[in-house]
């Protein structure tokens, strides 16, 4: 007789934890369910337990169809914000074209319709960077298209906040947003070396009173860094990156503002390692042990720390004939002593330069260019003429790597 009974008291206590969250925002705070929140944690669709063990709350997607995300994210404890990608002029997206525009508005409300009842559902990212490479005039299409779009998202969900992520908040594109966009409630920055110290000031400073959220972040962009003399852009070790991002976060967590370093896996922009928090064979680099450190988490491989790359510098030149060599040199120590294992790799540079993480291909492997590798360092040579990289990882056998390059070119 009991049975019954238990199985309608369990459909009601699963039924109560699953509700959607209440999510408002009060002032400059996100709240969710009464209580403040704050949004750290990354972009990316894998590993949300790990994740969710650095500290993290929430994870980000830019577009994608987020059922999936959103159901494993719930398991693991996080938030989403679940982006959808508005088109950009950049890429042909006309906002003169009424049809377009149309049909774009009935996929943000076939999406929201669907999933606006989700447990794990922060808020609605509304469109990534959608006024990047545009001039000033240019872009004065896409604010009211931004909001166009968060105002149907609102009419249709009343219970979550709208967020529009911008490239850098510049001097002017939070007071834009406020203008033309009224019905956005969060702005999200997605910035990269030592502005990121000063955005969210910059935003307050343009009038913006709401919530702030760091929705991308990372120790340098590429377009930012200085270069080779034939243009190659020169790349941070991890080890570089980390004690940048460092600084970053604890600015962040100072200022009670979310933040989101990028990548939450890996990805080909530049260079494999660019952006790219975790490599493809599964190790972490030592920024998600800084993320775990101020986020009070707990890294993937717990009390393990990554390997550090203290020096990678040519003991040769970095320019040099197709029938000459250089040598690479490696320094490179583990805080808990743990024996390293280096691996060397040459890849050409690549040809191709997205702009706002557009996909690239990944450059081909030149092995035969490898001489002598050992851990201390490496000969390059017998390749054609060309411009390359030479990449080397390091790995302590417990879950961490070090990656670091150079660029070089084969005359």
């Amino acid at each position: 007789m009991r049975r019954p009974l238990l199985i309608a008291l369990s459909a009601f206590l699963m039924s109560s934890s699953l509700h959607a969250a209440q999510v408002s925002v009060r002032g400059a705070e996100i709240v969710v369910d009464g209580k403040p929140f704050i949004p750290n944690g990354a972009s990316g669709e894998a590993r949300f337990s790990d994740l969710k063990a650095l500290g993290a709350t929430v994870v980000r997607t830019y577009g994608q169809e987020p059922g999936e995300i959103l159901d494993a994210a719930q398991r693991a404890g996080l938030k989403v914000i679940v982006g959808f990608w508005l088109g950009h002029p950049r890429l042909g997206f006309d906002y003169a074209n009424r049809t377009a525009v149309t049909q774009q508005l009935e996929d943000l409300r076939h999406m929201v319709e669907r999933y606006r009842t989700h447990p794990a559902l922060l808020m609605w990212g509304i469109g990534n960077e959608v006024e990047v490479d545009l001039s000033p005039e240019e872009a004065m299409a896409v604010w009211p298209a931004i909001e166009e779009a968060a105002k149907l998202a609102k009419t249709l969900d009343s219970q979550h906040p709208t967020m529009a992520a911008v490239a850098e908040v510049g001097q002017d594109k939070a007071a834009l947003i406020m203008r033309h966009a009224p019905s956005i409630d969060v702005i999200g920055i997605n910035g990269y070396g030592d502005g990121l110290l000063t955005s969210a000031k910059r935003a307050r400073a343009q009038g913006w009173t709401g919530p702030v959220m760091l929705t991308e972040m990372g120790a340098q962009g590429h377009w930012d860094a200085p270069t080779a003399p034939w243009g190659a852009p020169l790349e941070l070790t991890s080890s570089q990156k980390a004690d940048r991002v460092r600084r970053y976060l604890l600015t962040a967590k100072q200022a009670g503002v979310g933040a989101m370093p990028f990548l939450w896996g890996q990805k080909q922009e530049v260079t494999p390692t660019w952006y790219s928090l975790l490599l493809p064979t599964g190790e972490w680099t030592e920024t998600v042990e800084v993320m775990a450190a101020i986020w009070g988490g707990t890294p993937p491989g717990g009390a393990n720390h990554a390997p550090r790359i203290l020096a990678l510098t040519f003991a040769g030149p970095s320019r040099f004939a197709s029938d000459g060599d250089t040598h690479v040199r490696l320094a490179a120590t583990d805080p808990d002593g743990d024996s390293l294992k280096v691996e060397w790799q040459v890849m050409a540079e690549t040809t191709v330069r997205s702009v706002g993480g557009d996909p690239e291909p990944v450059p081909p492997s030149f092995p035969e260019g490898i001489h002598e590798p050992h851990p201390d360092g490496v000969r390059i040579a017998g390749l054609p003429r060309g411009r390359y990289r030479v990449f080397v990882t390091v790995r302590d056998g417990r879950g961490a790597a070090a990656t670091g390059n150079l660029p070089f070119e084969v005359l």
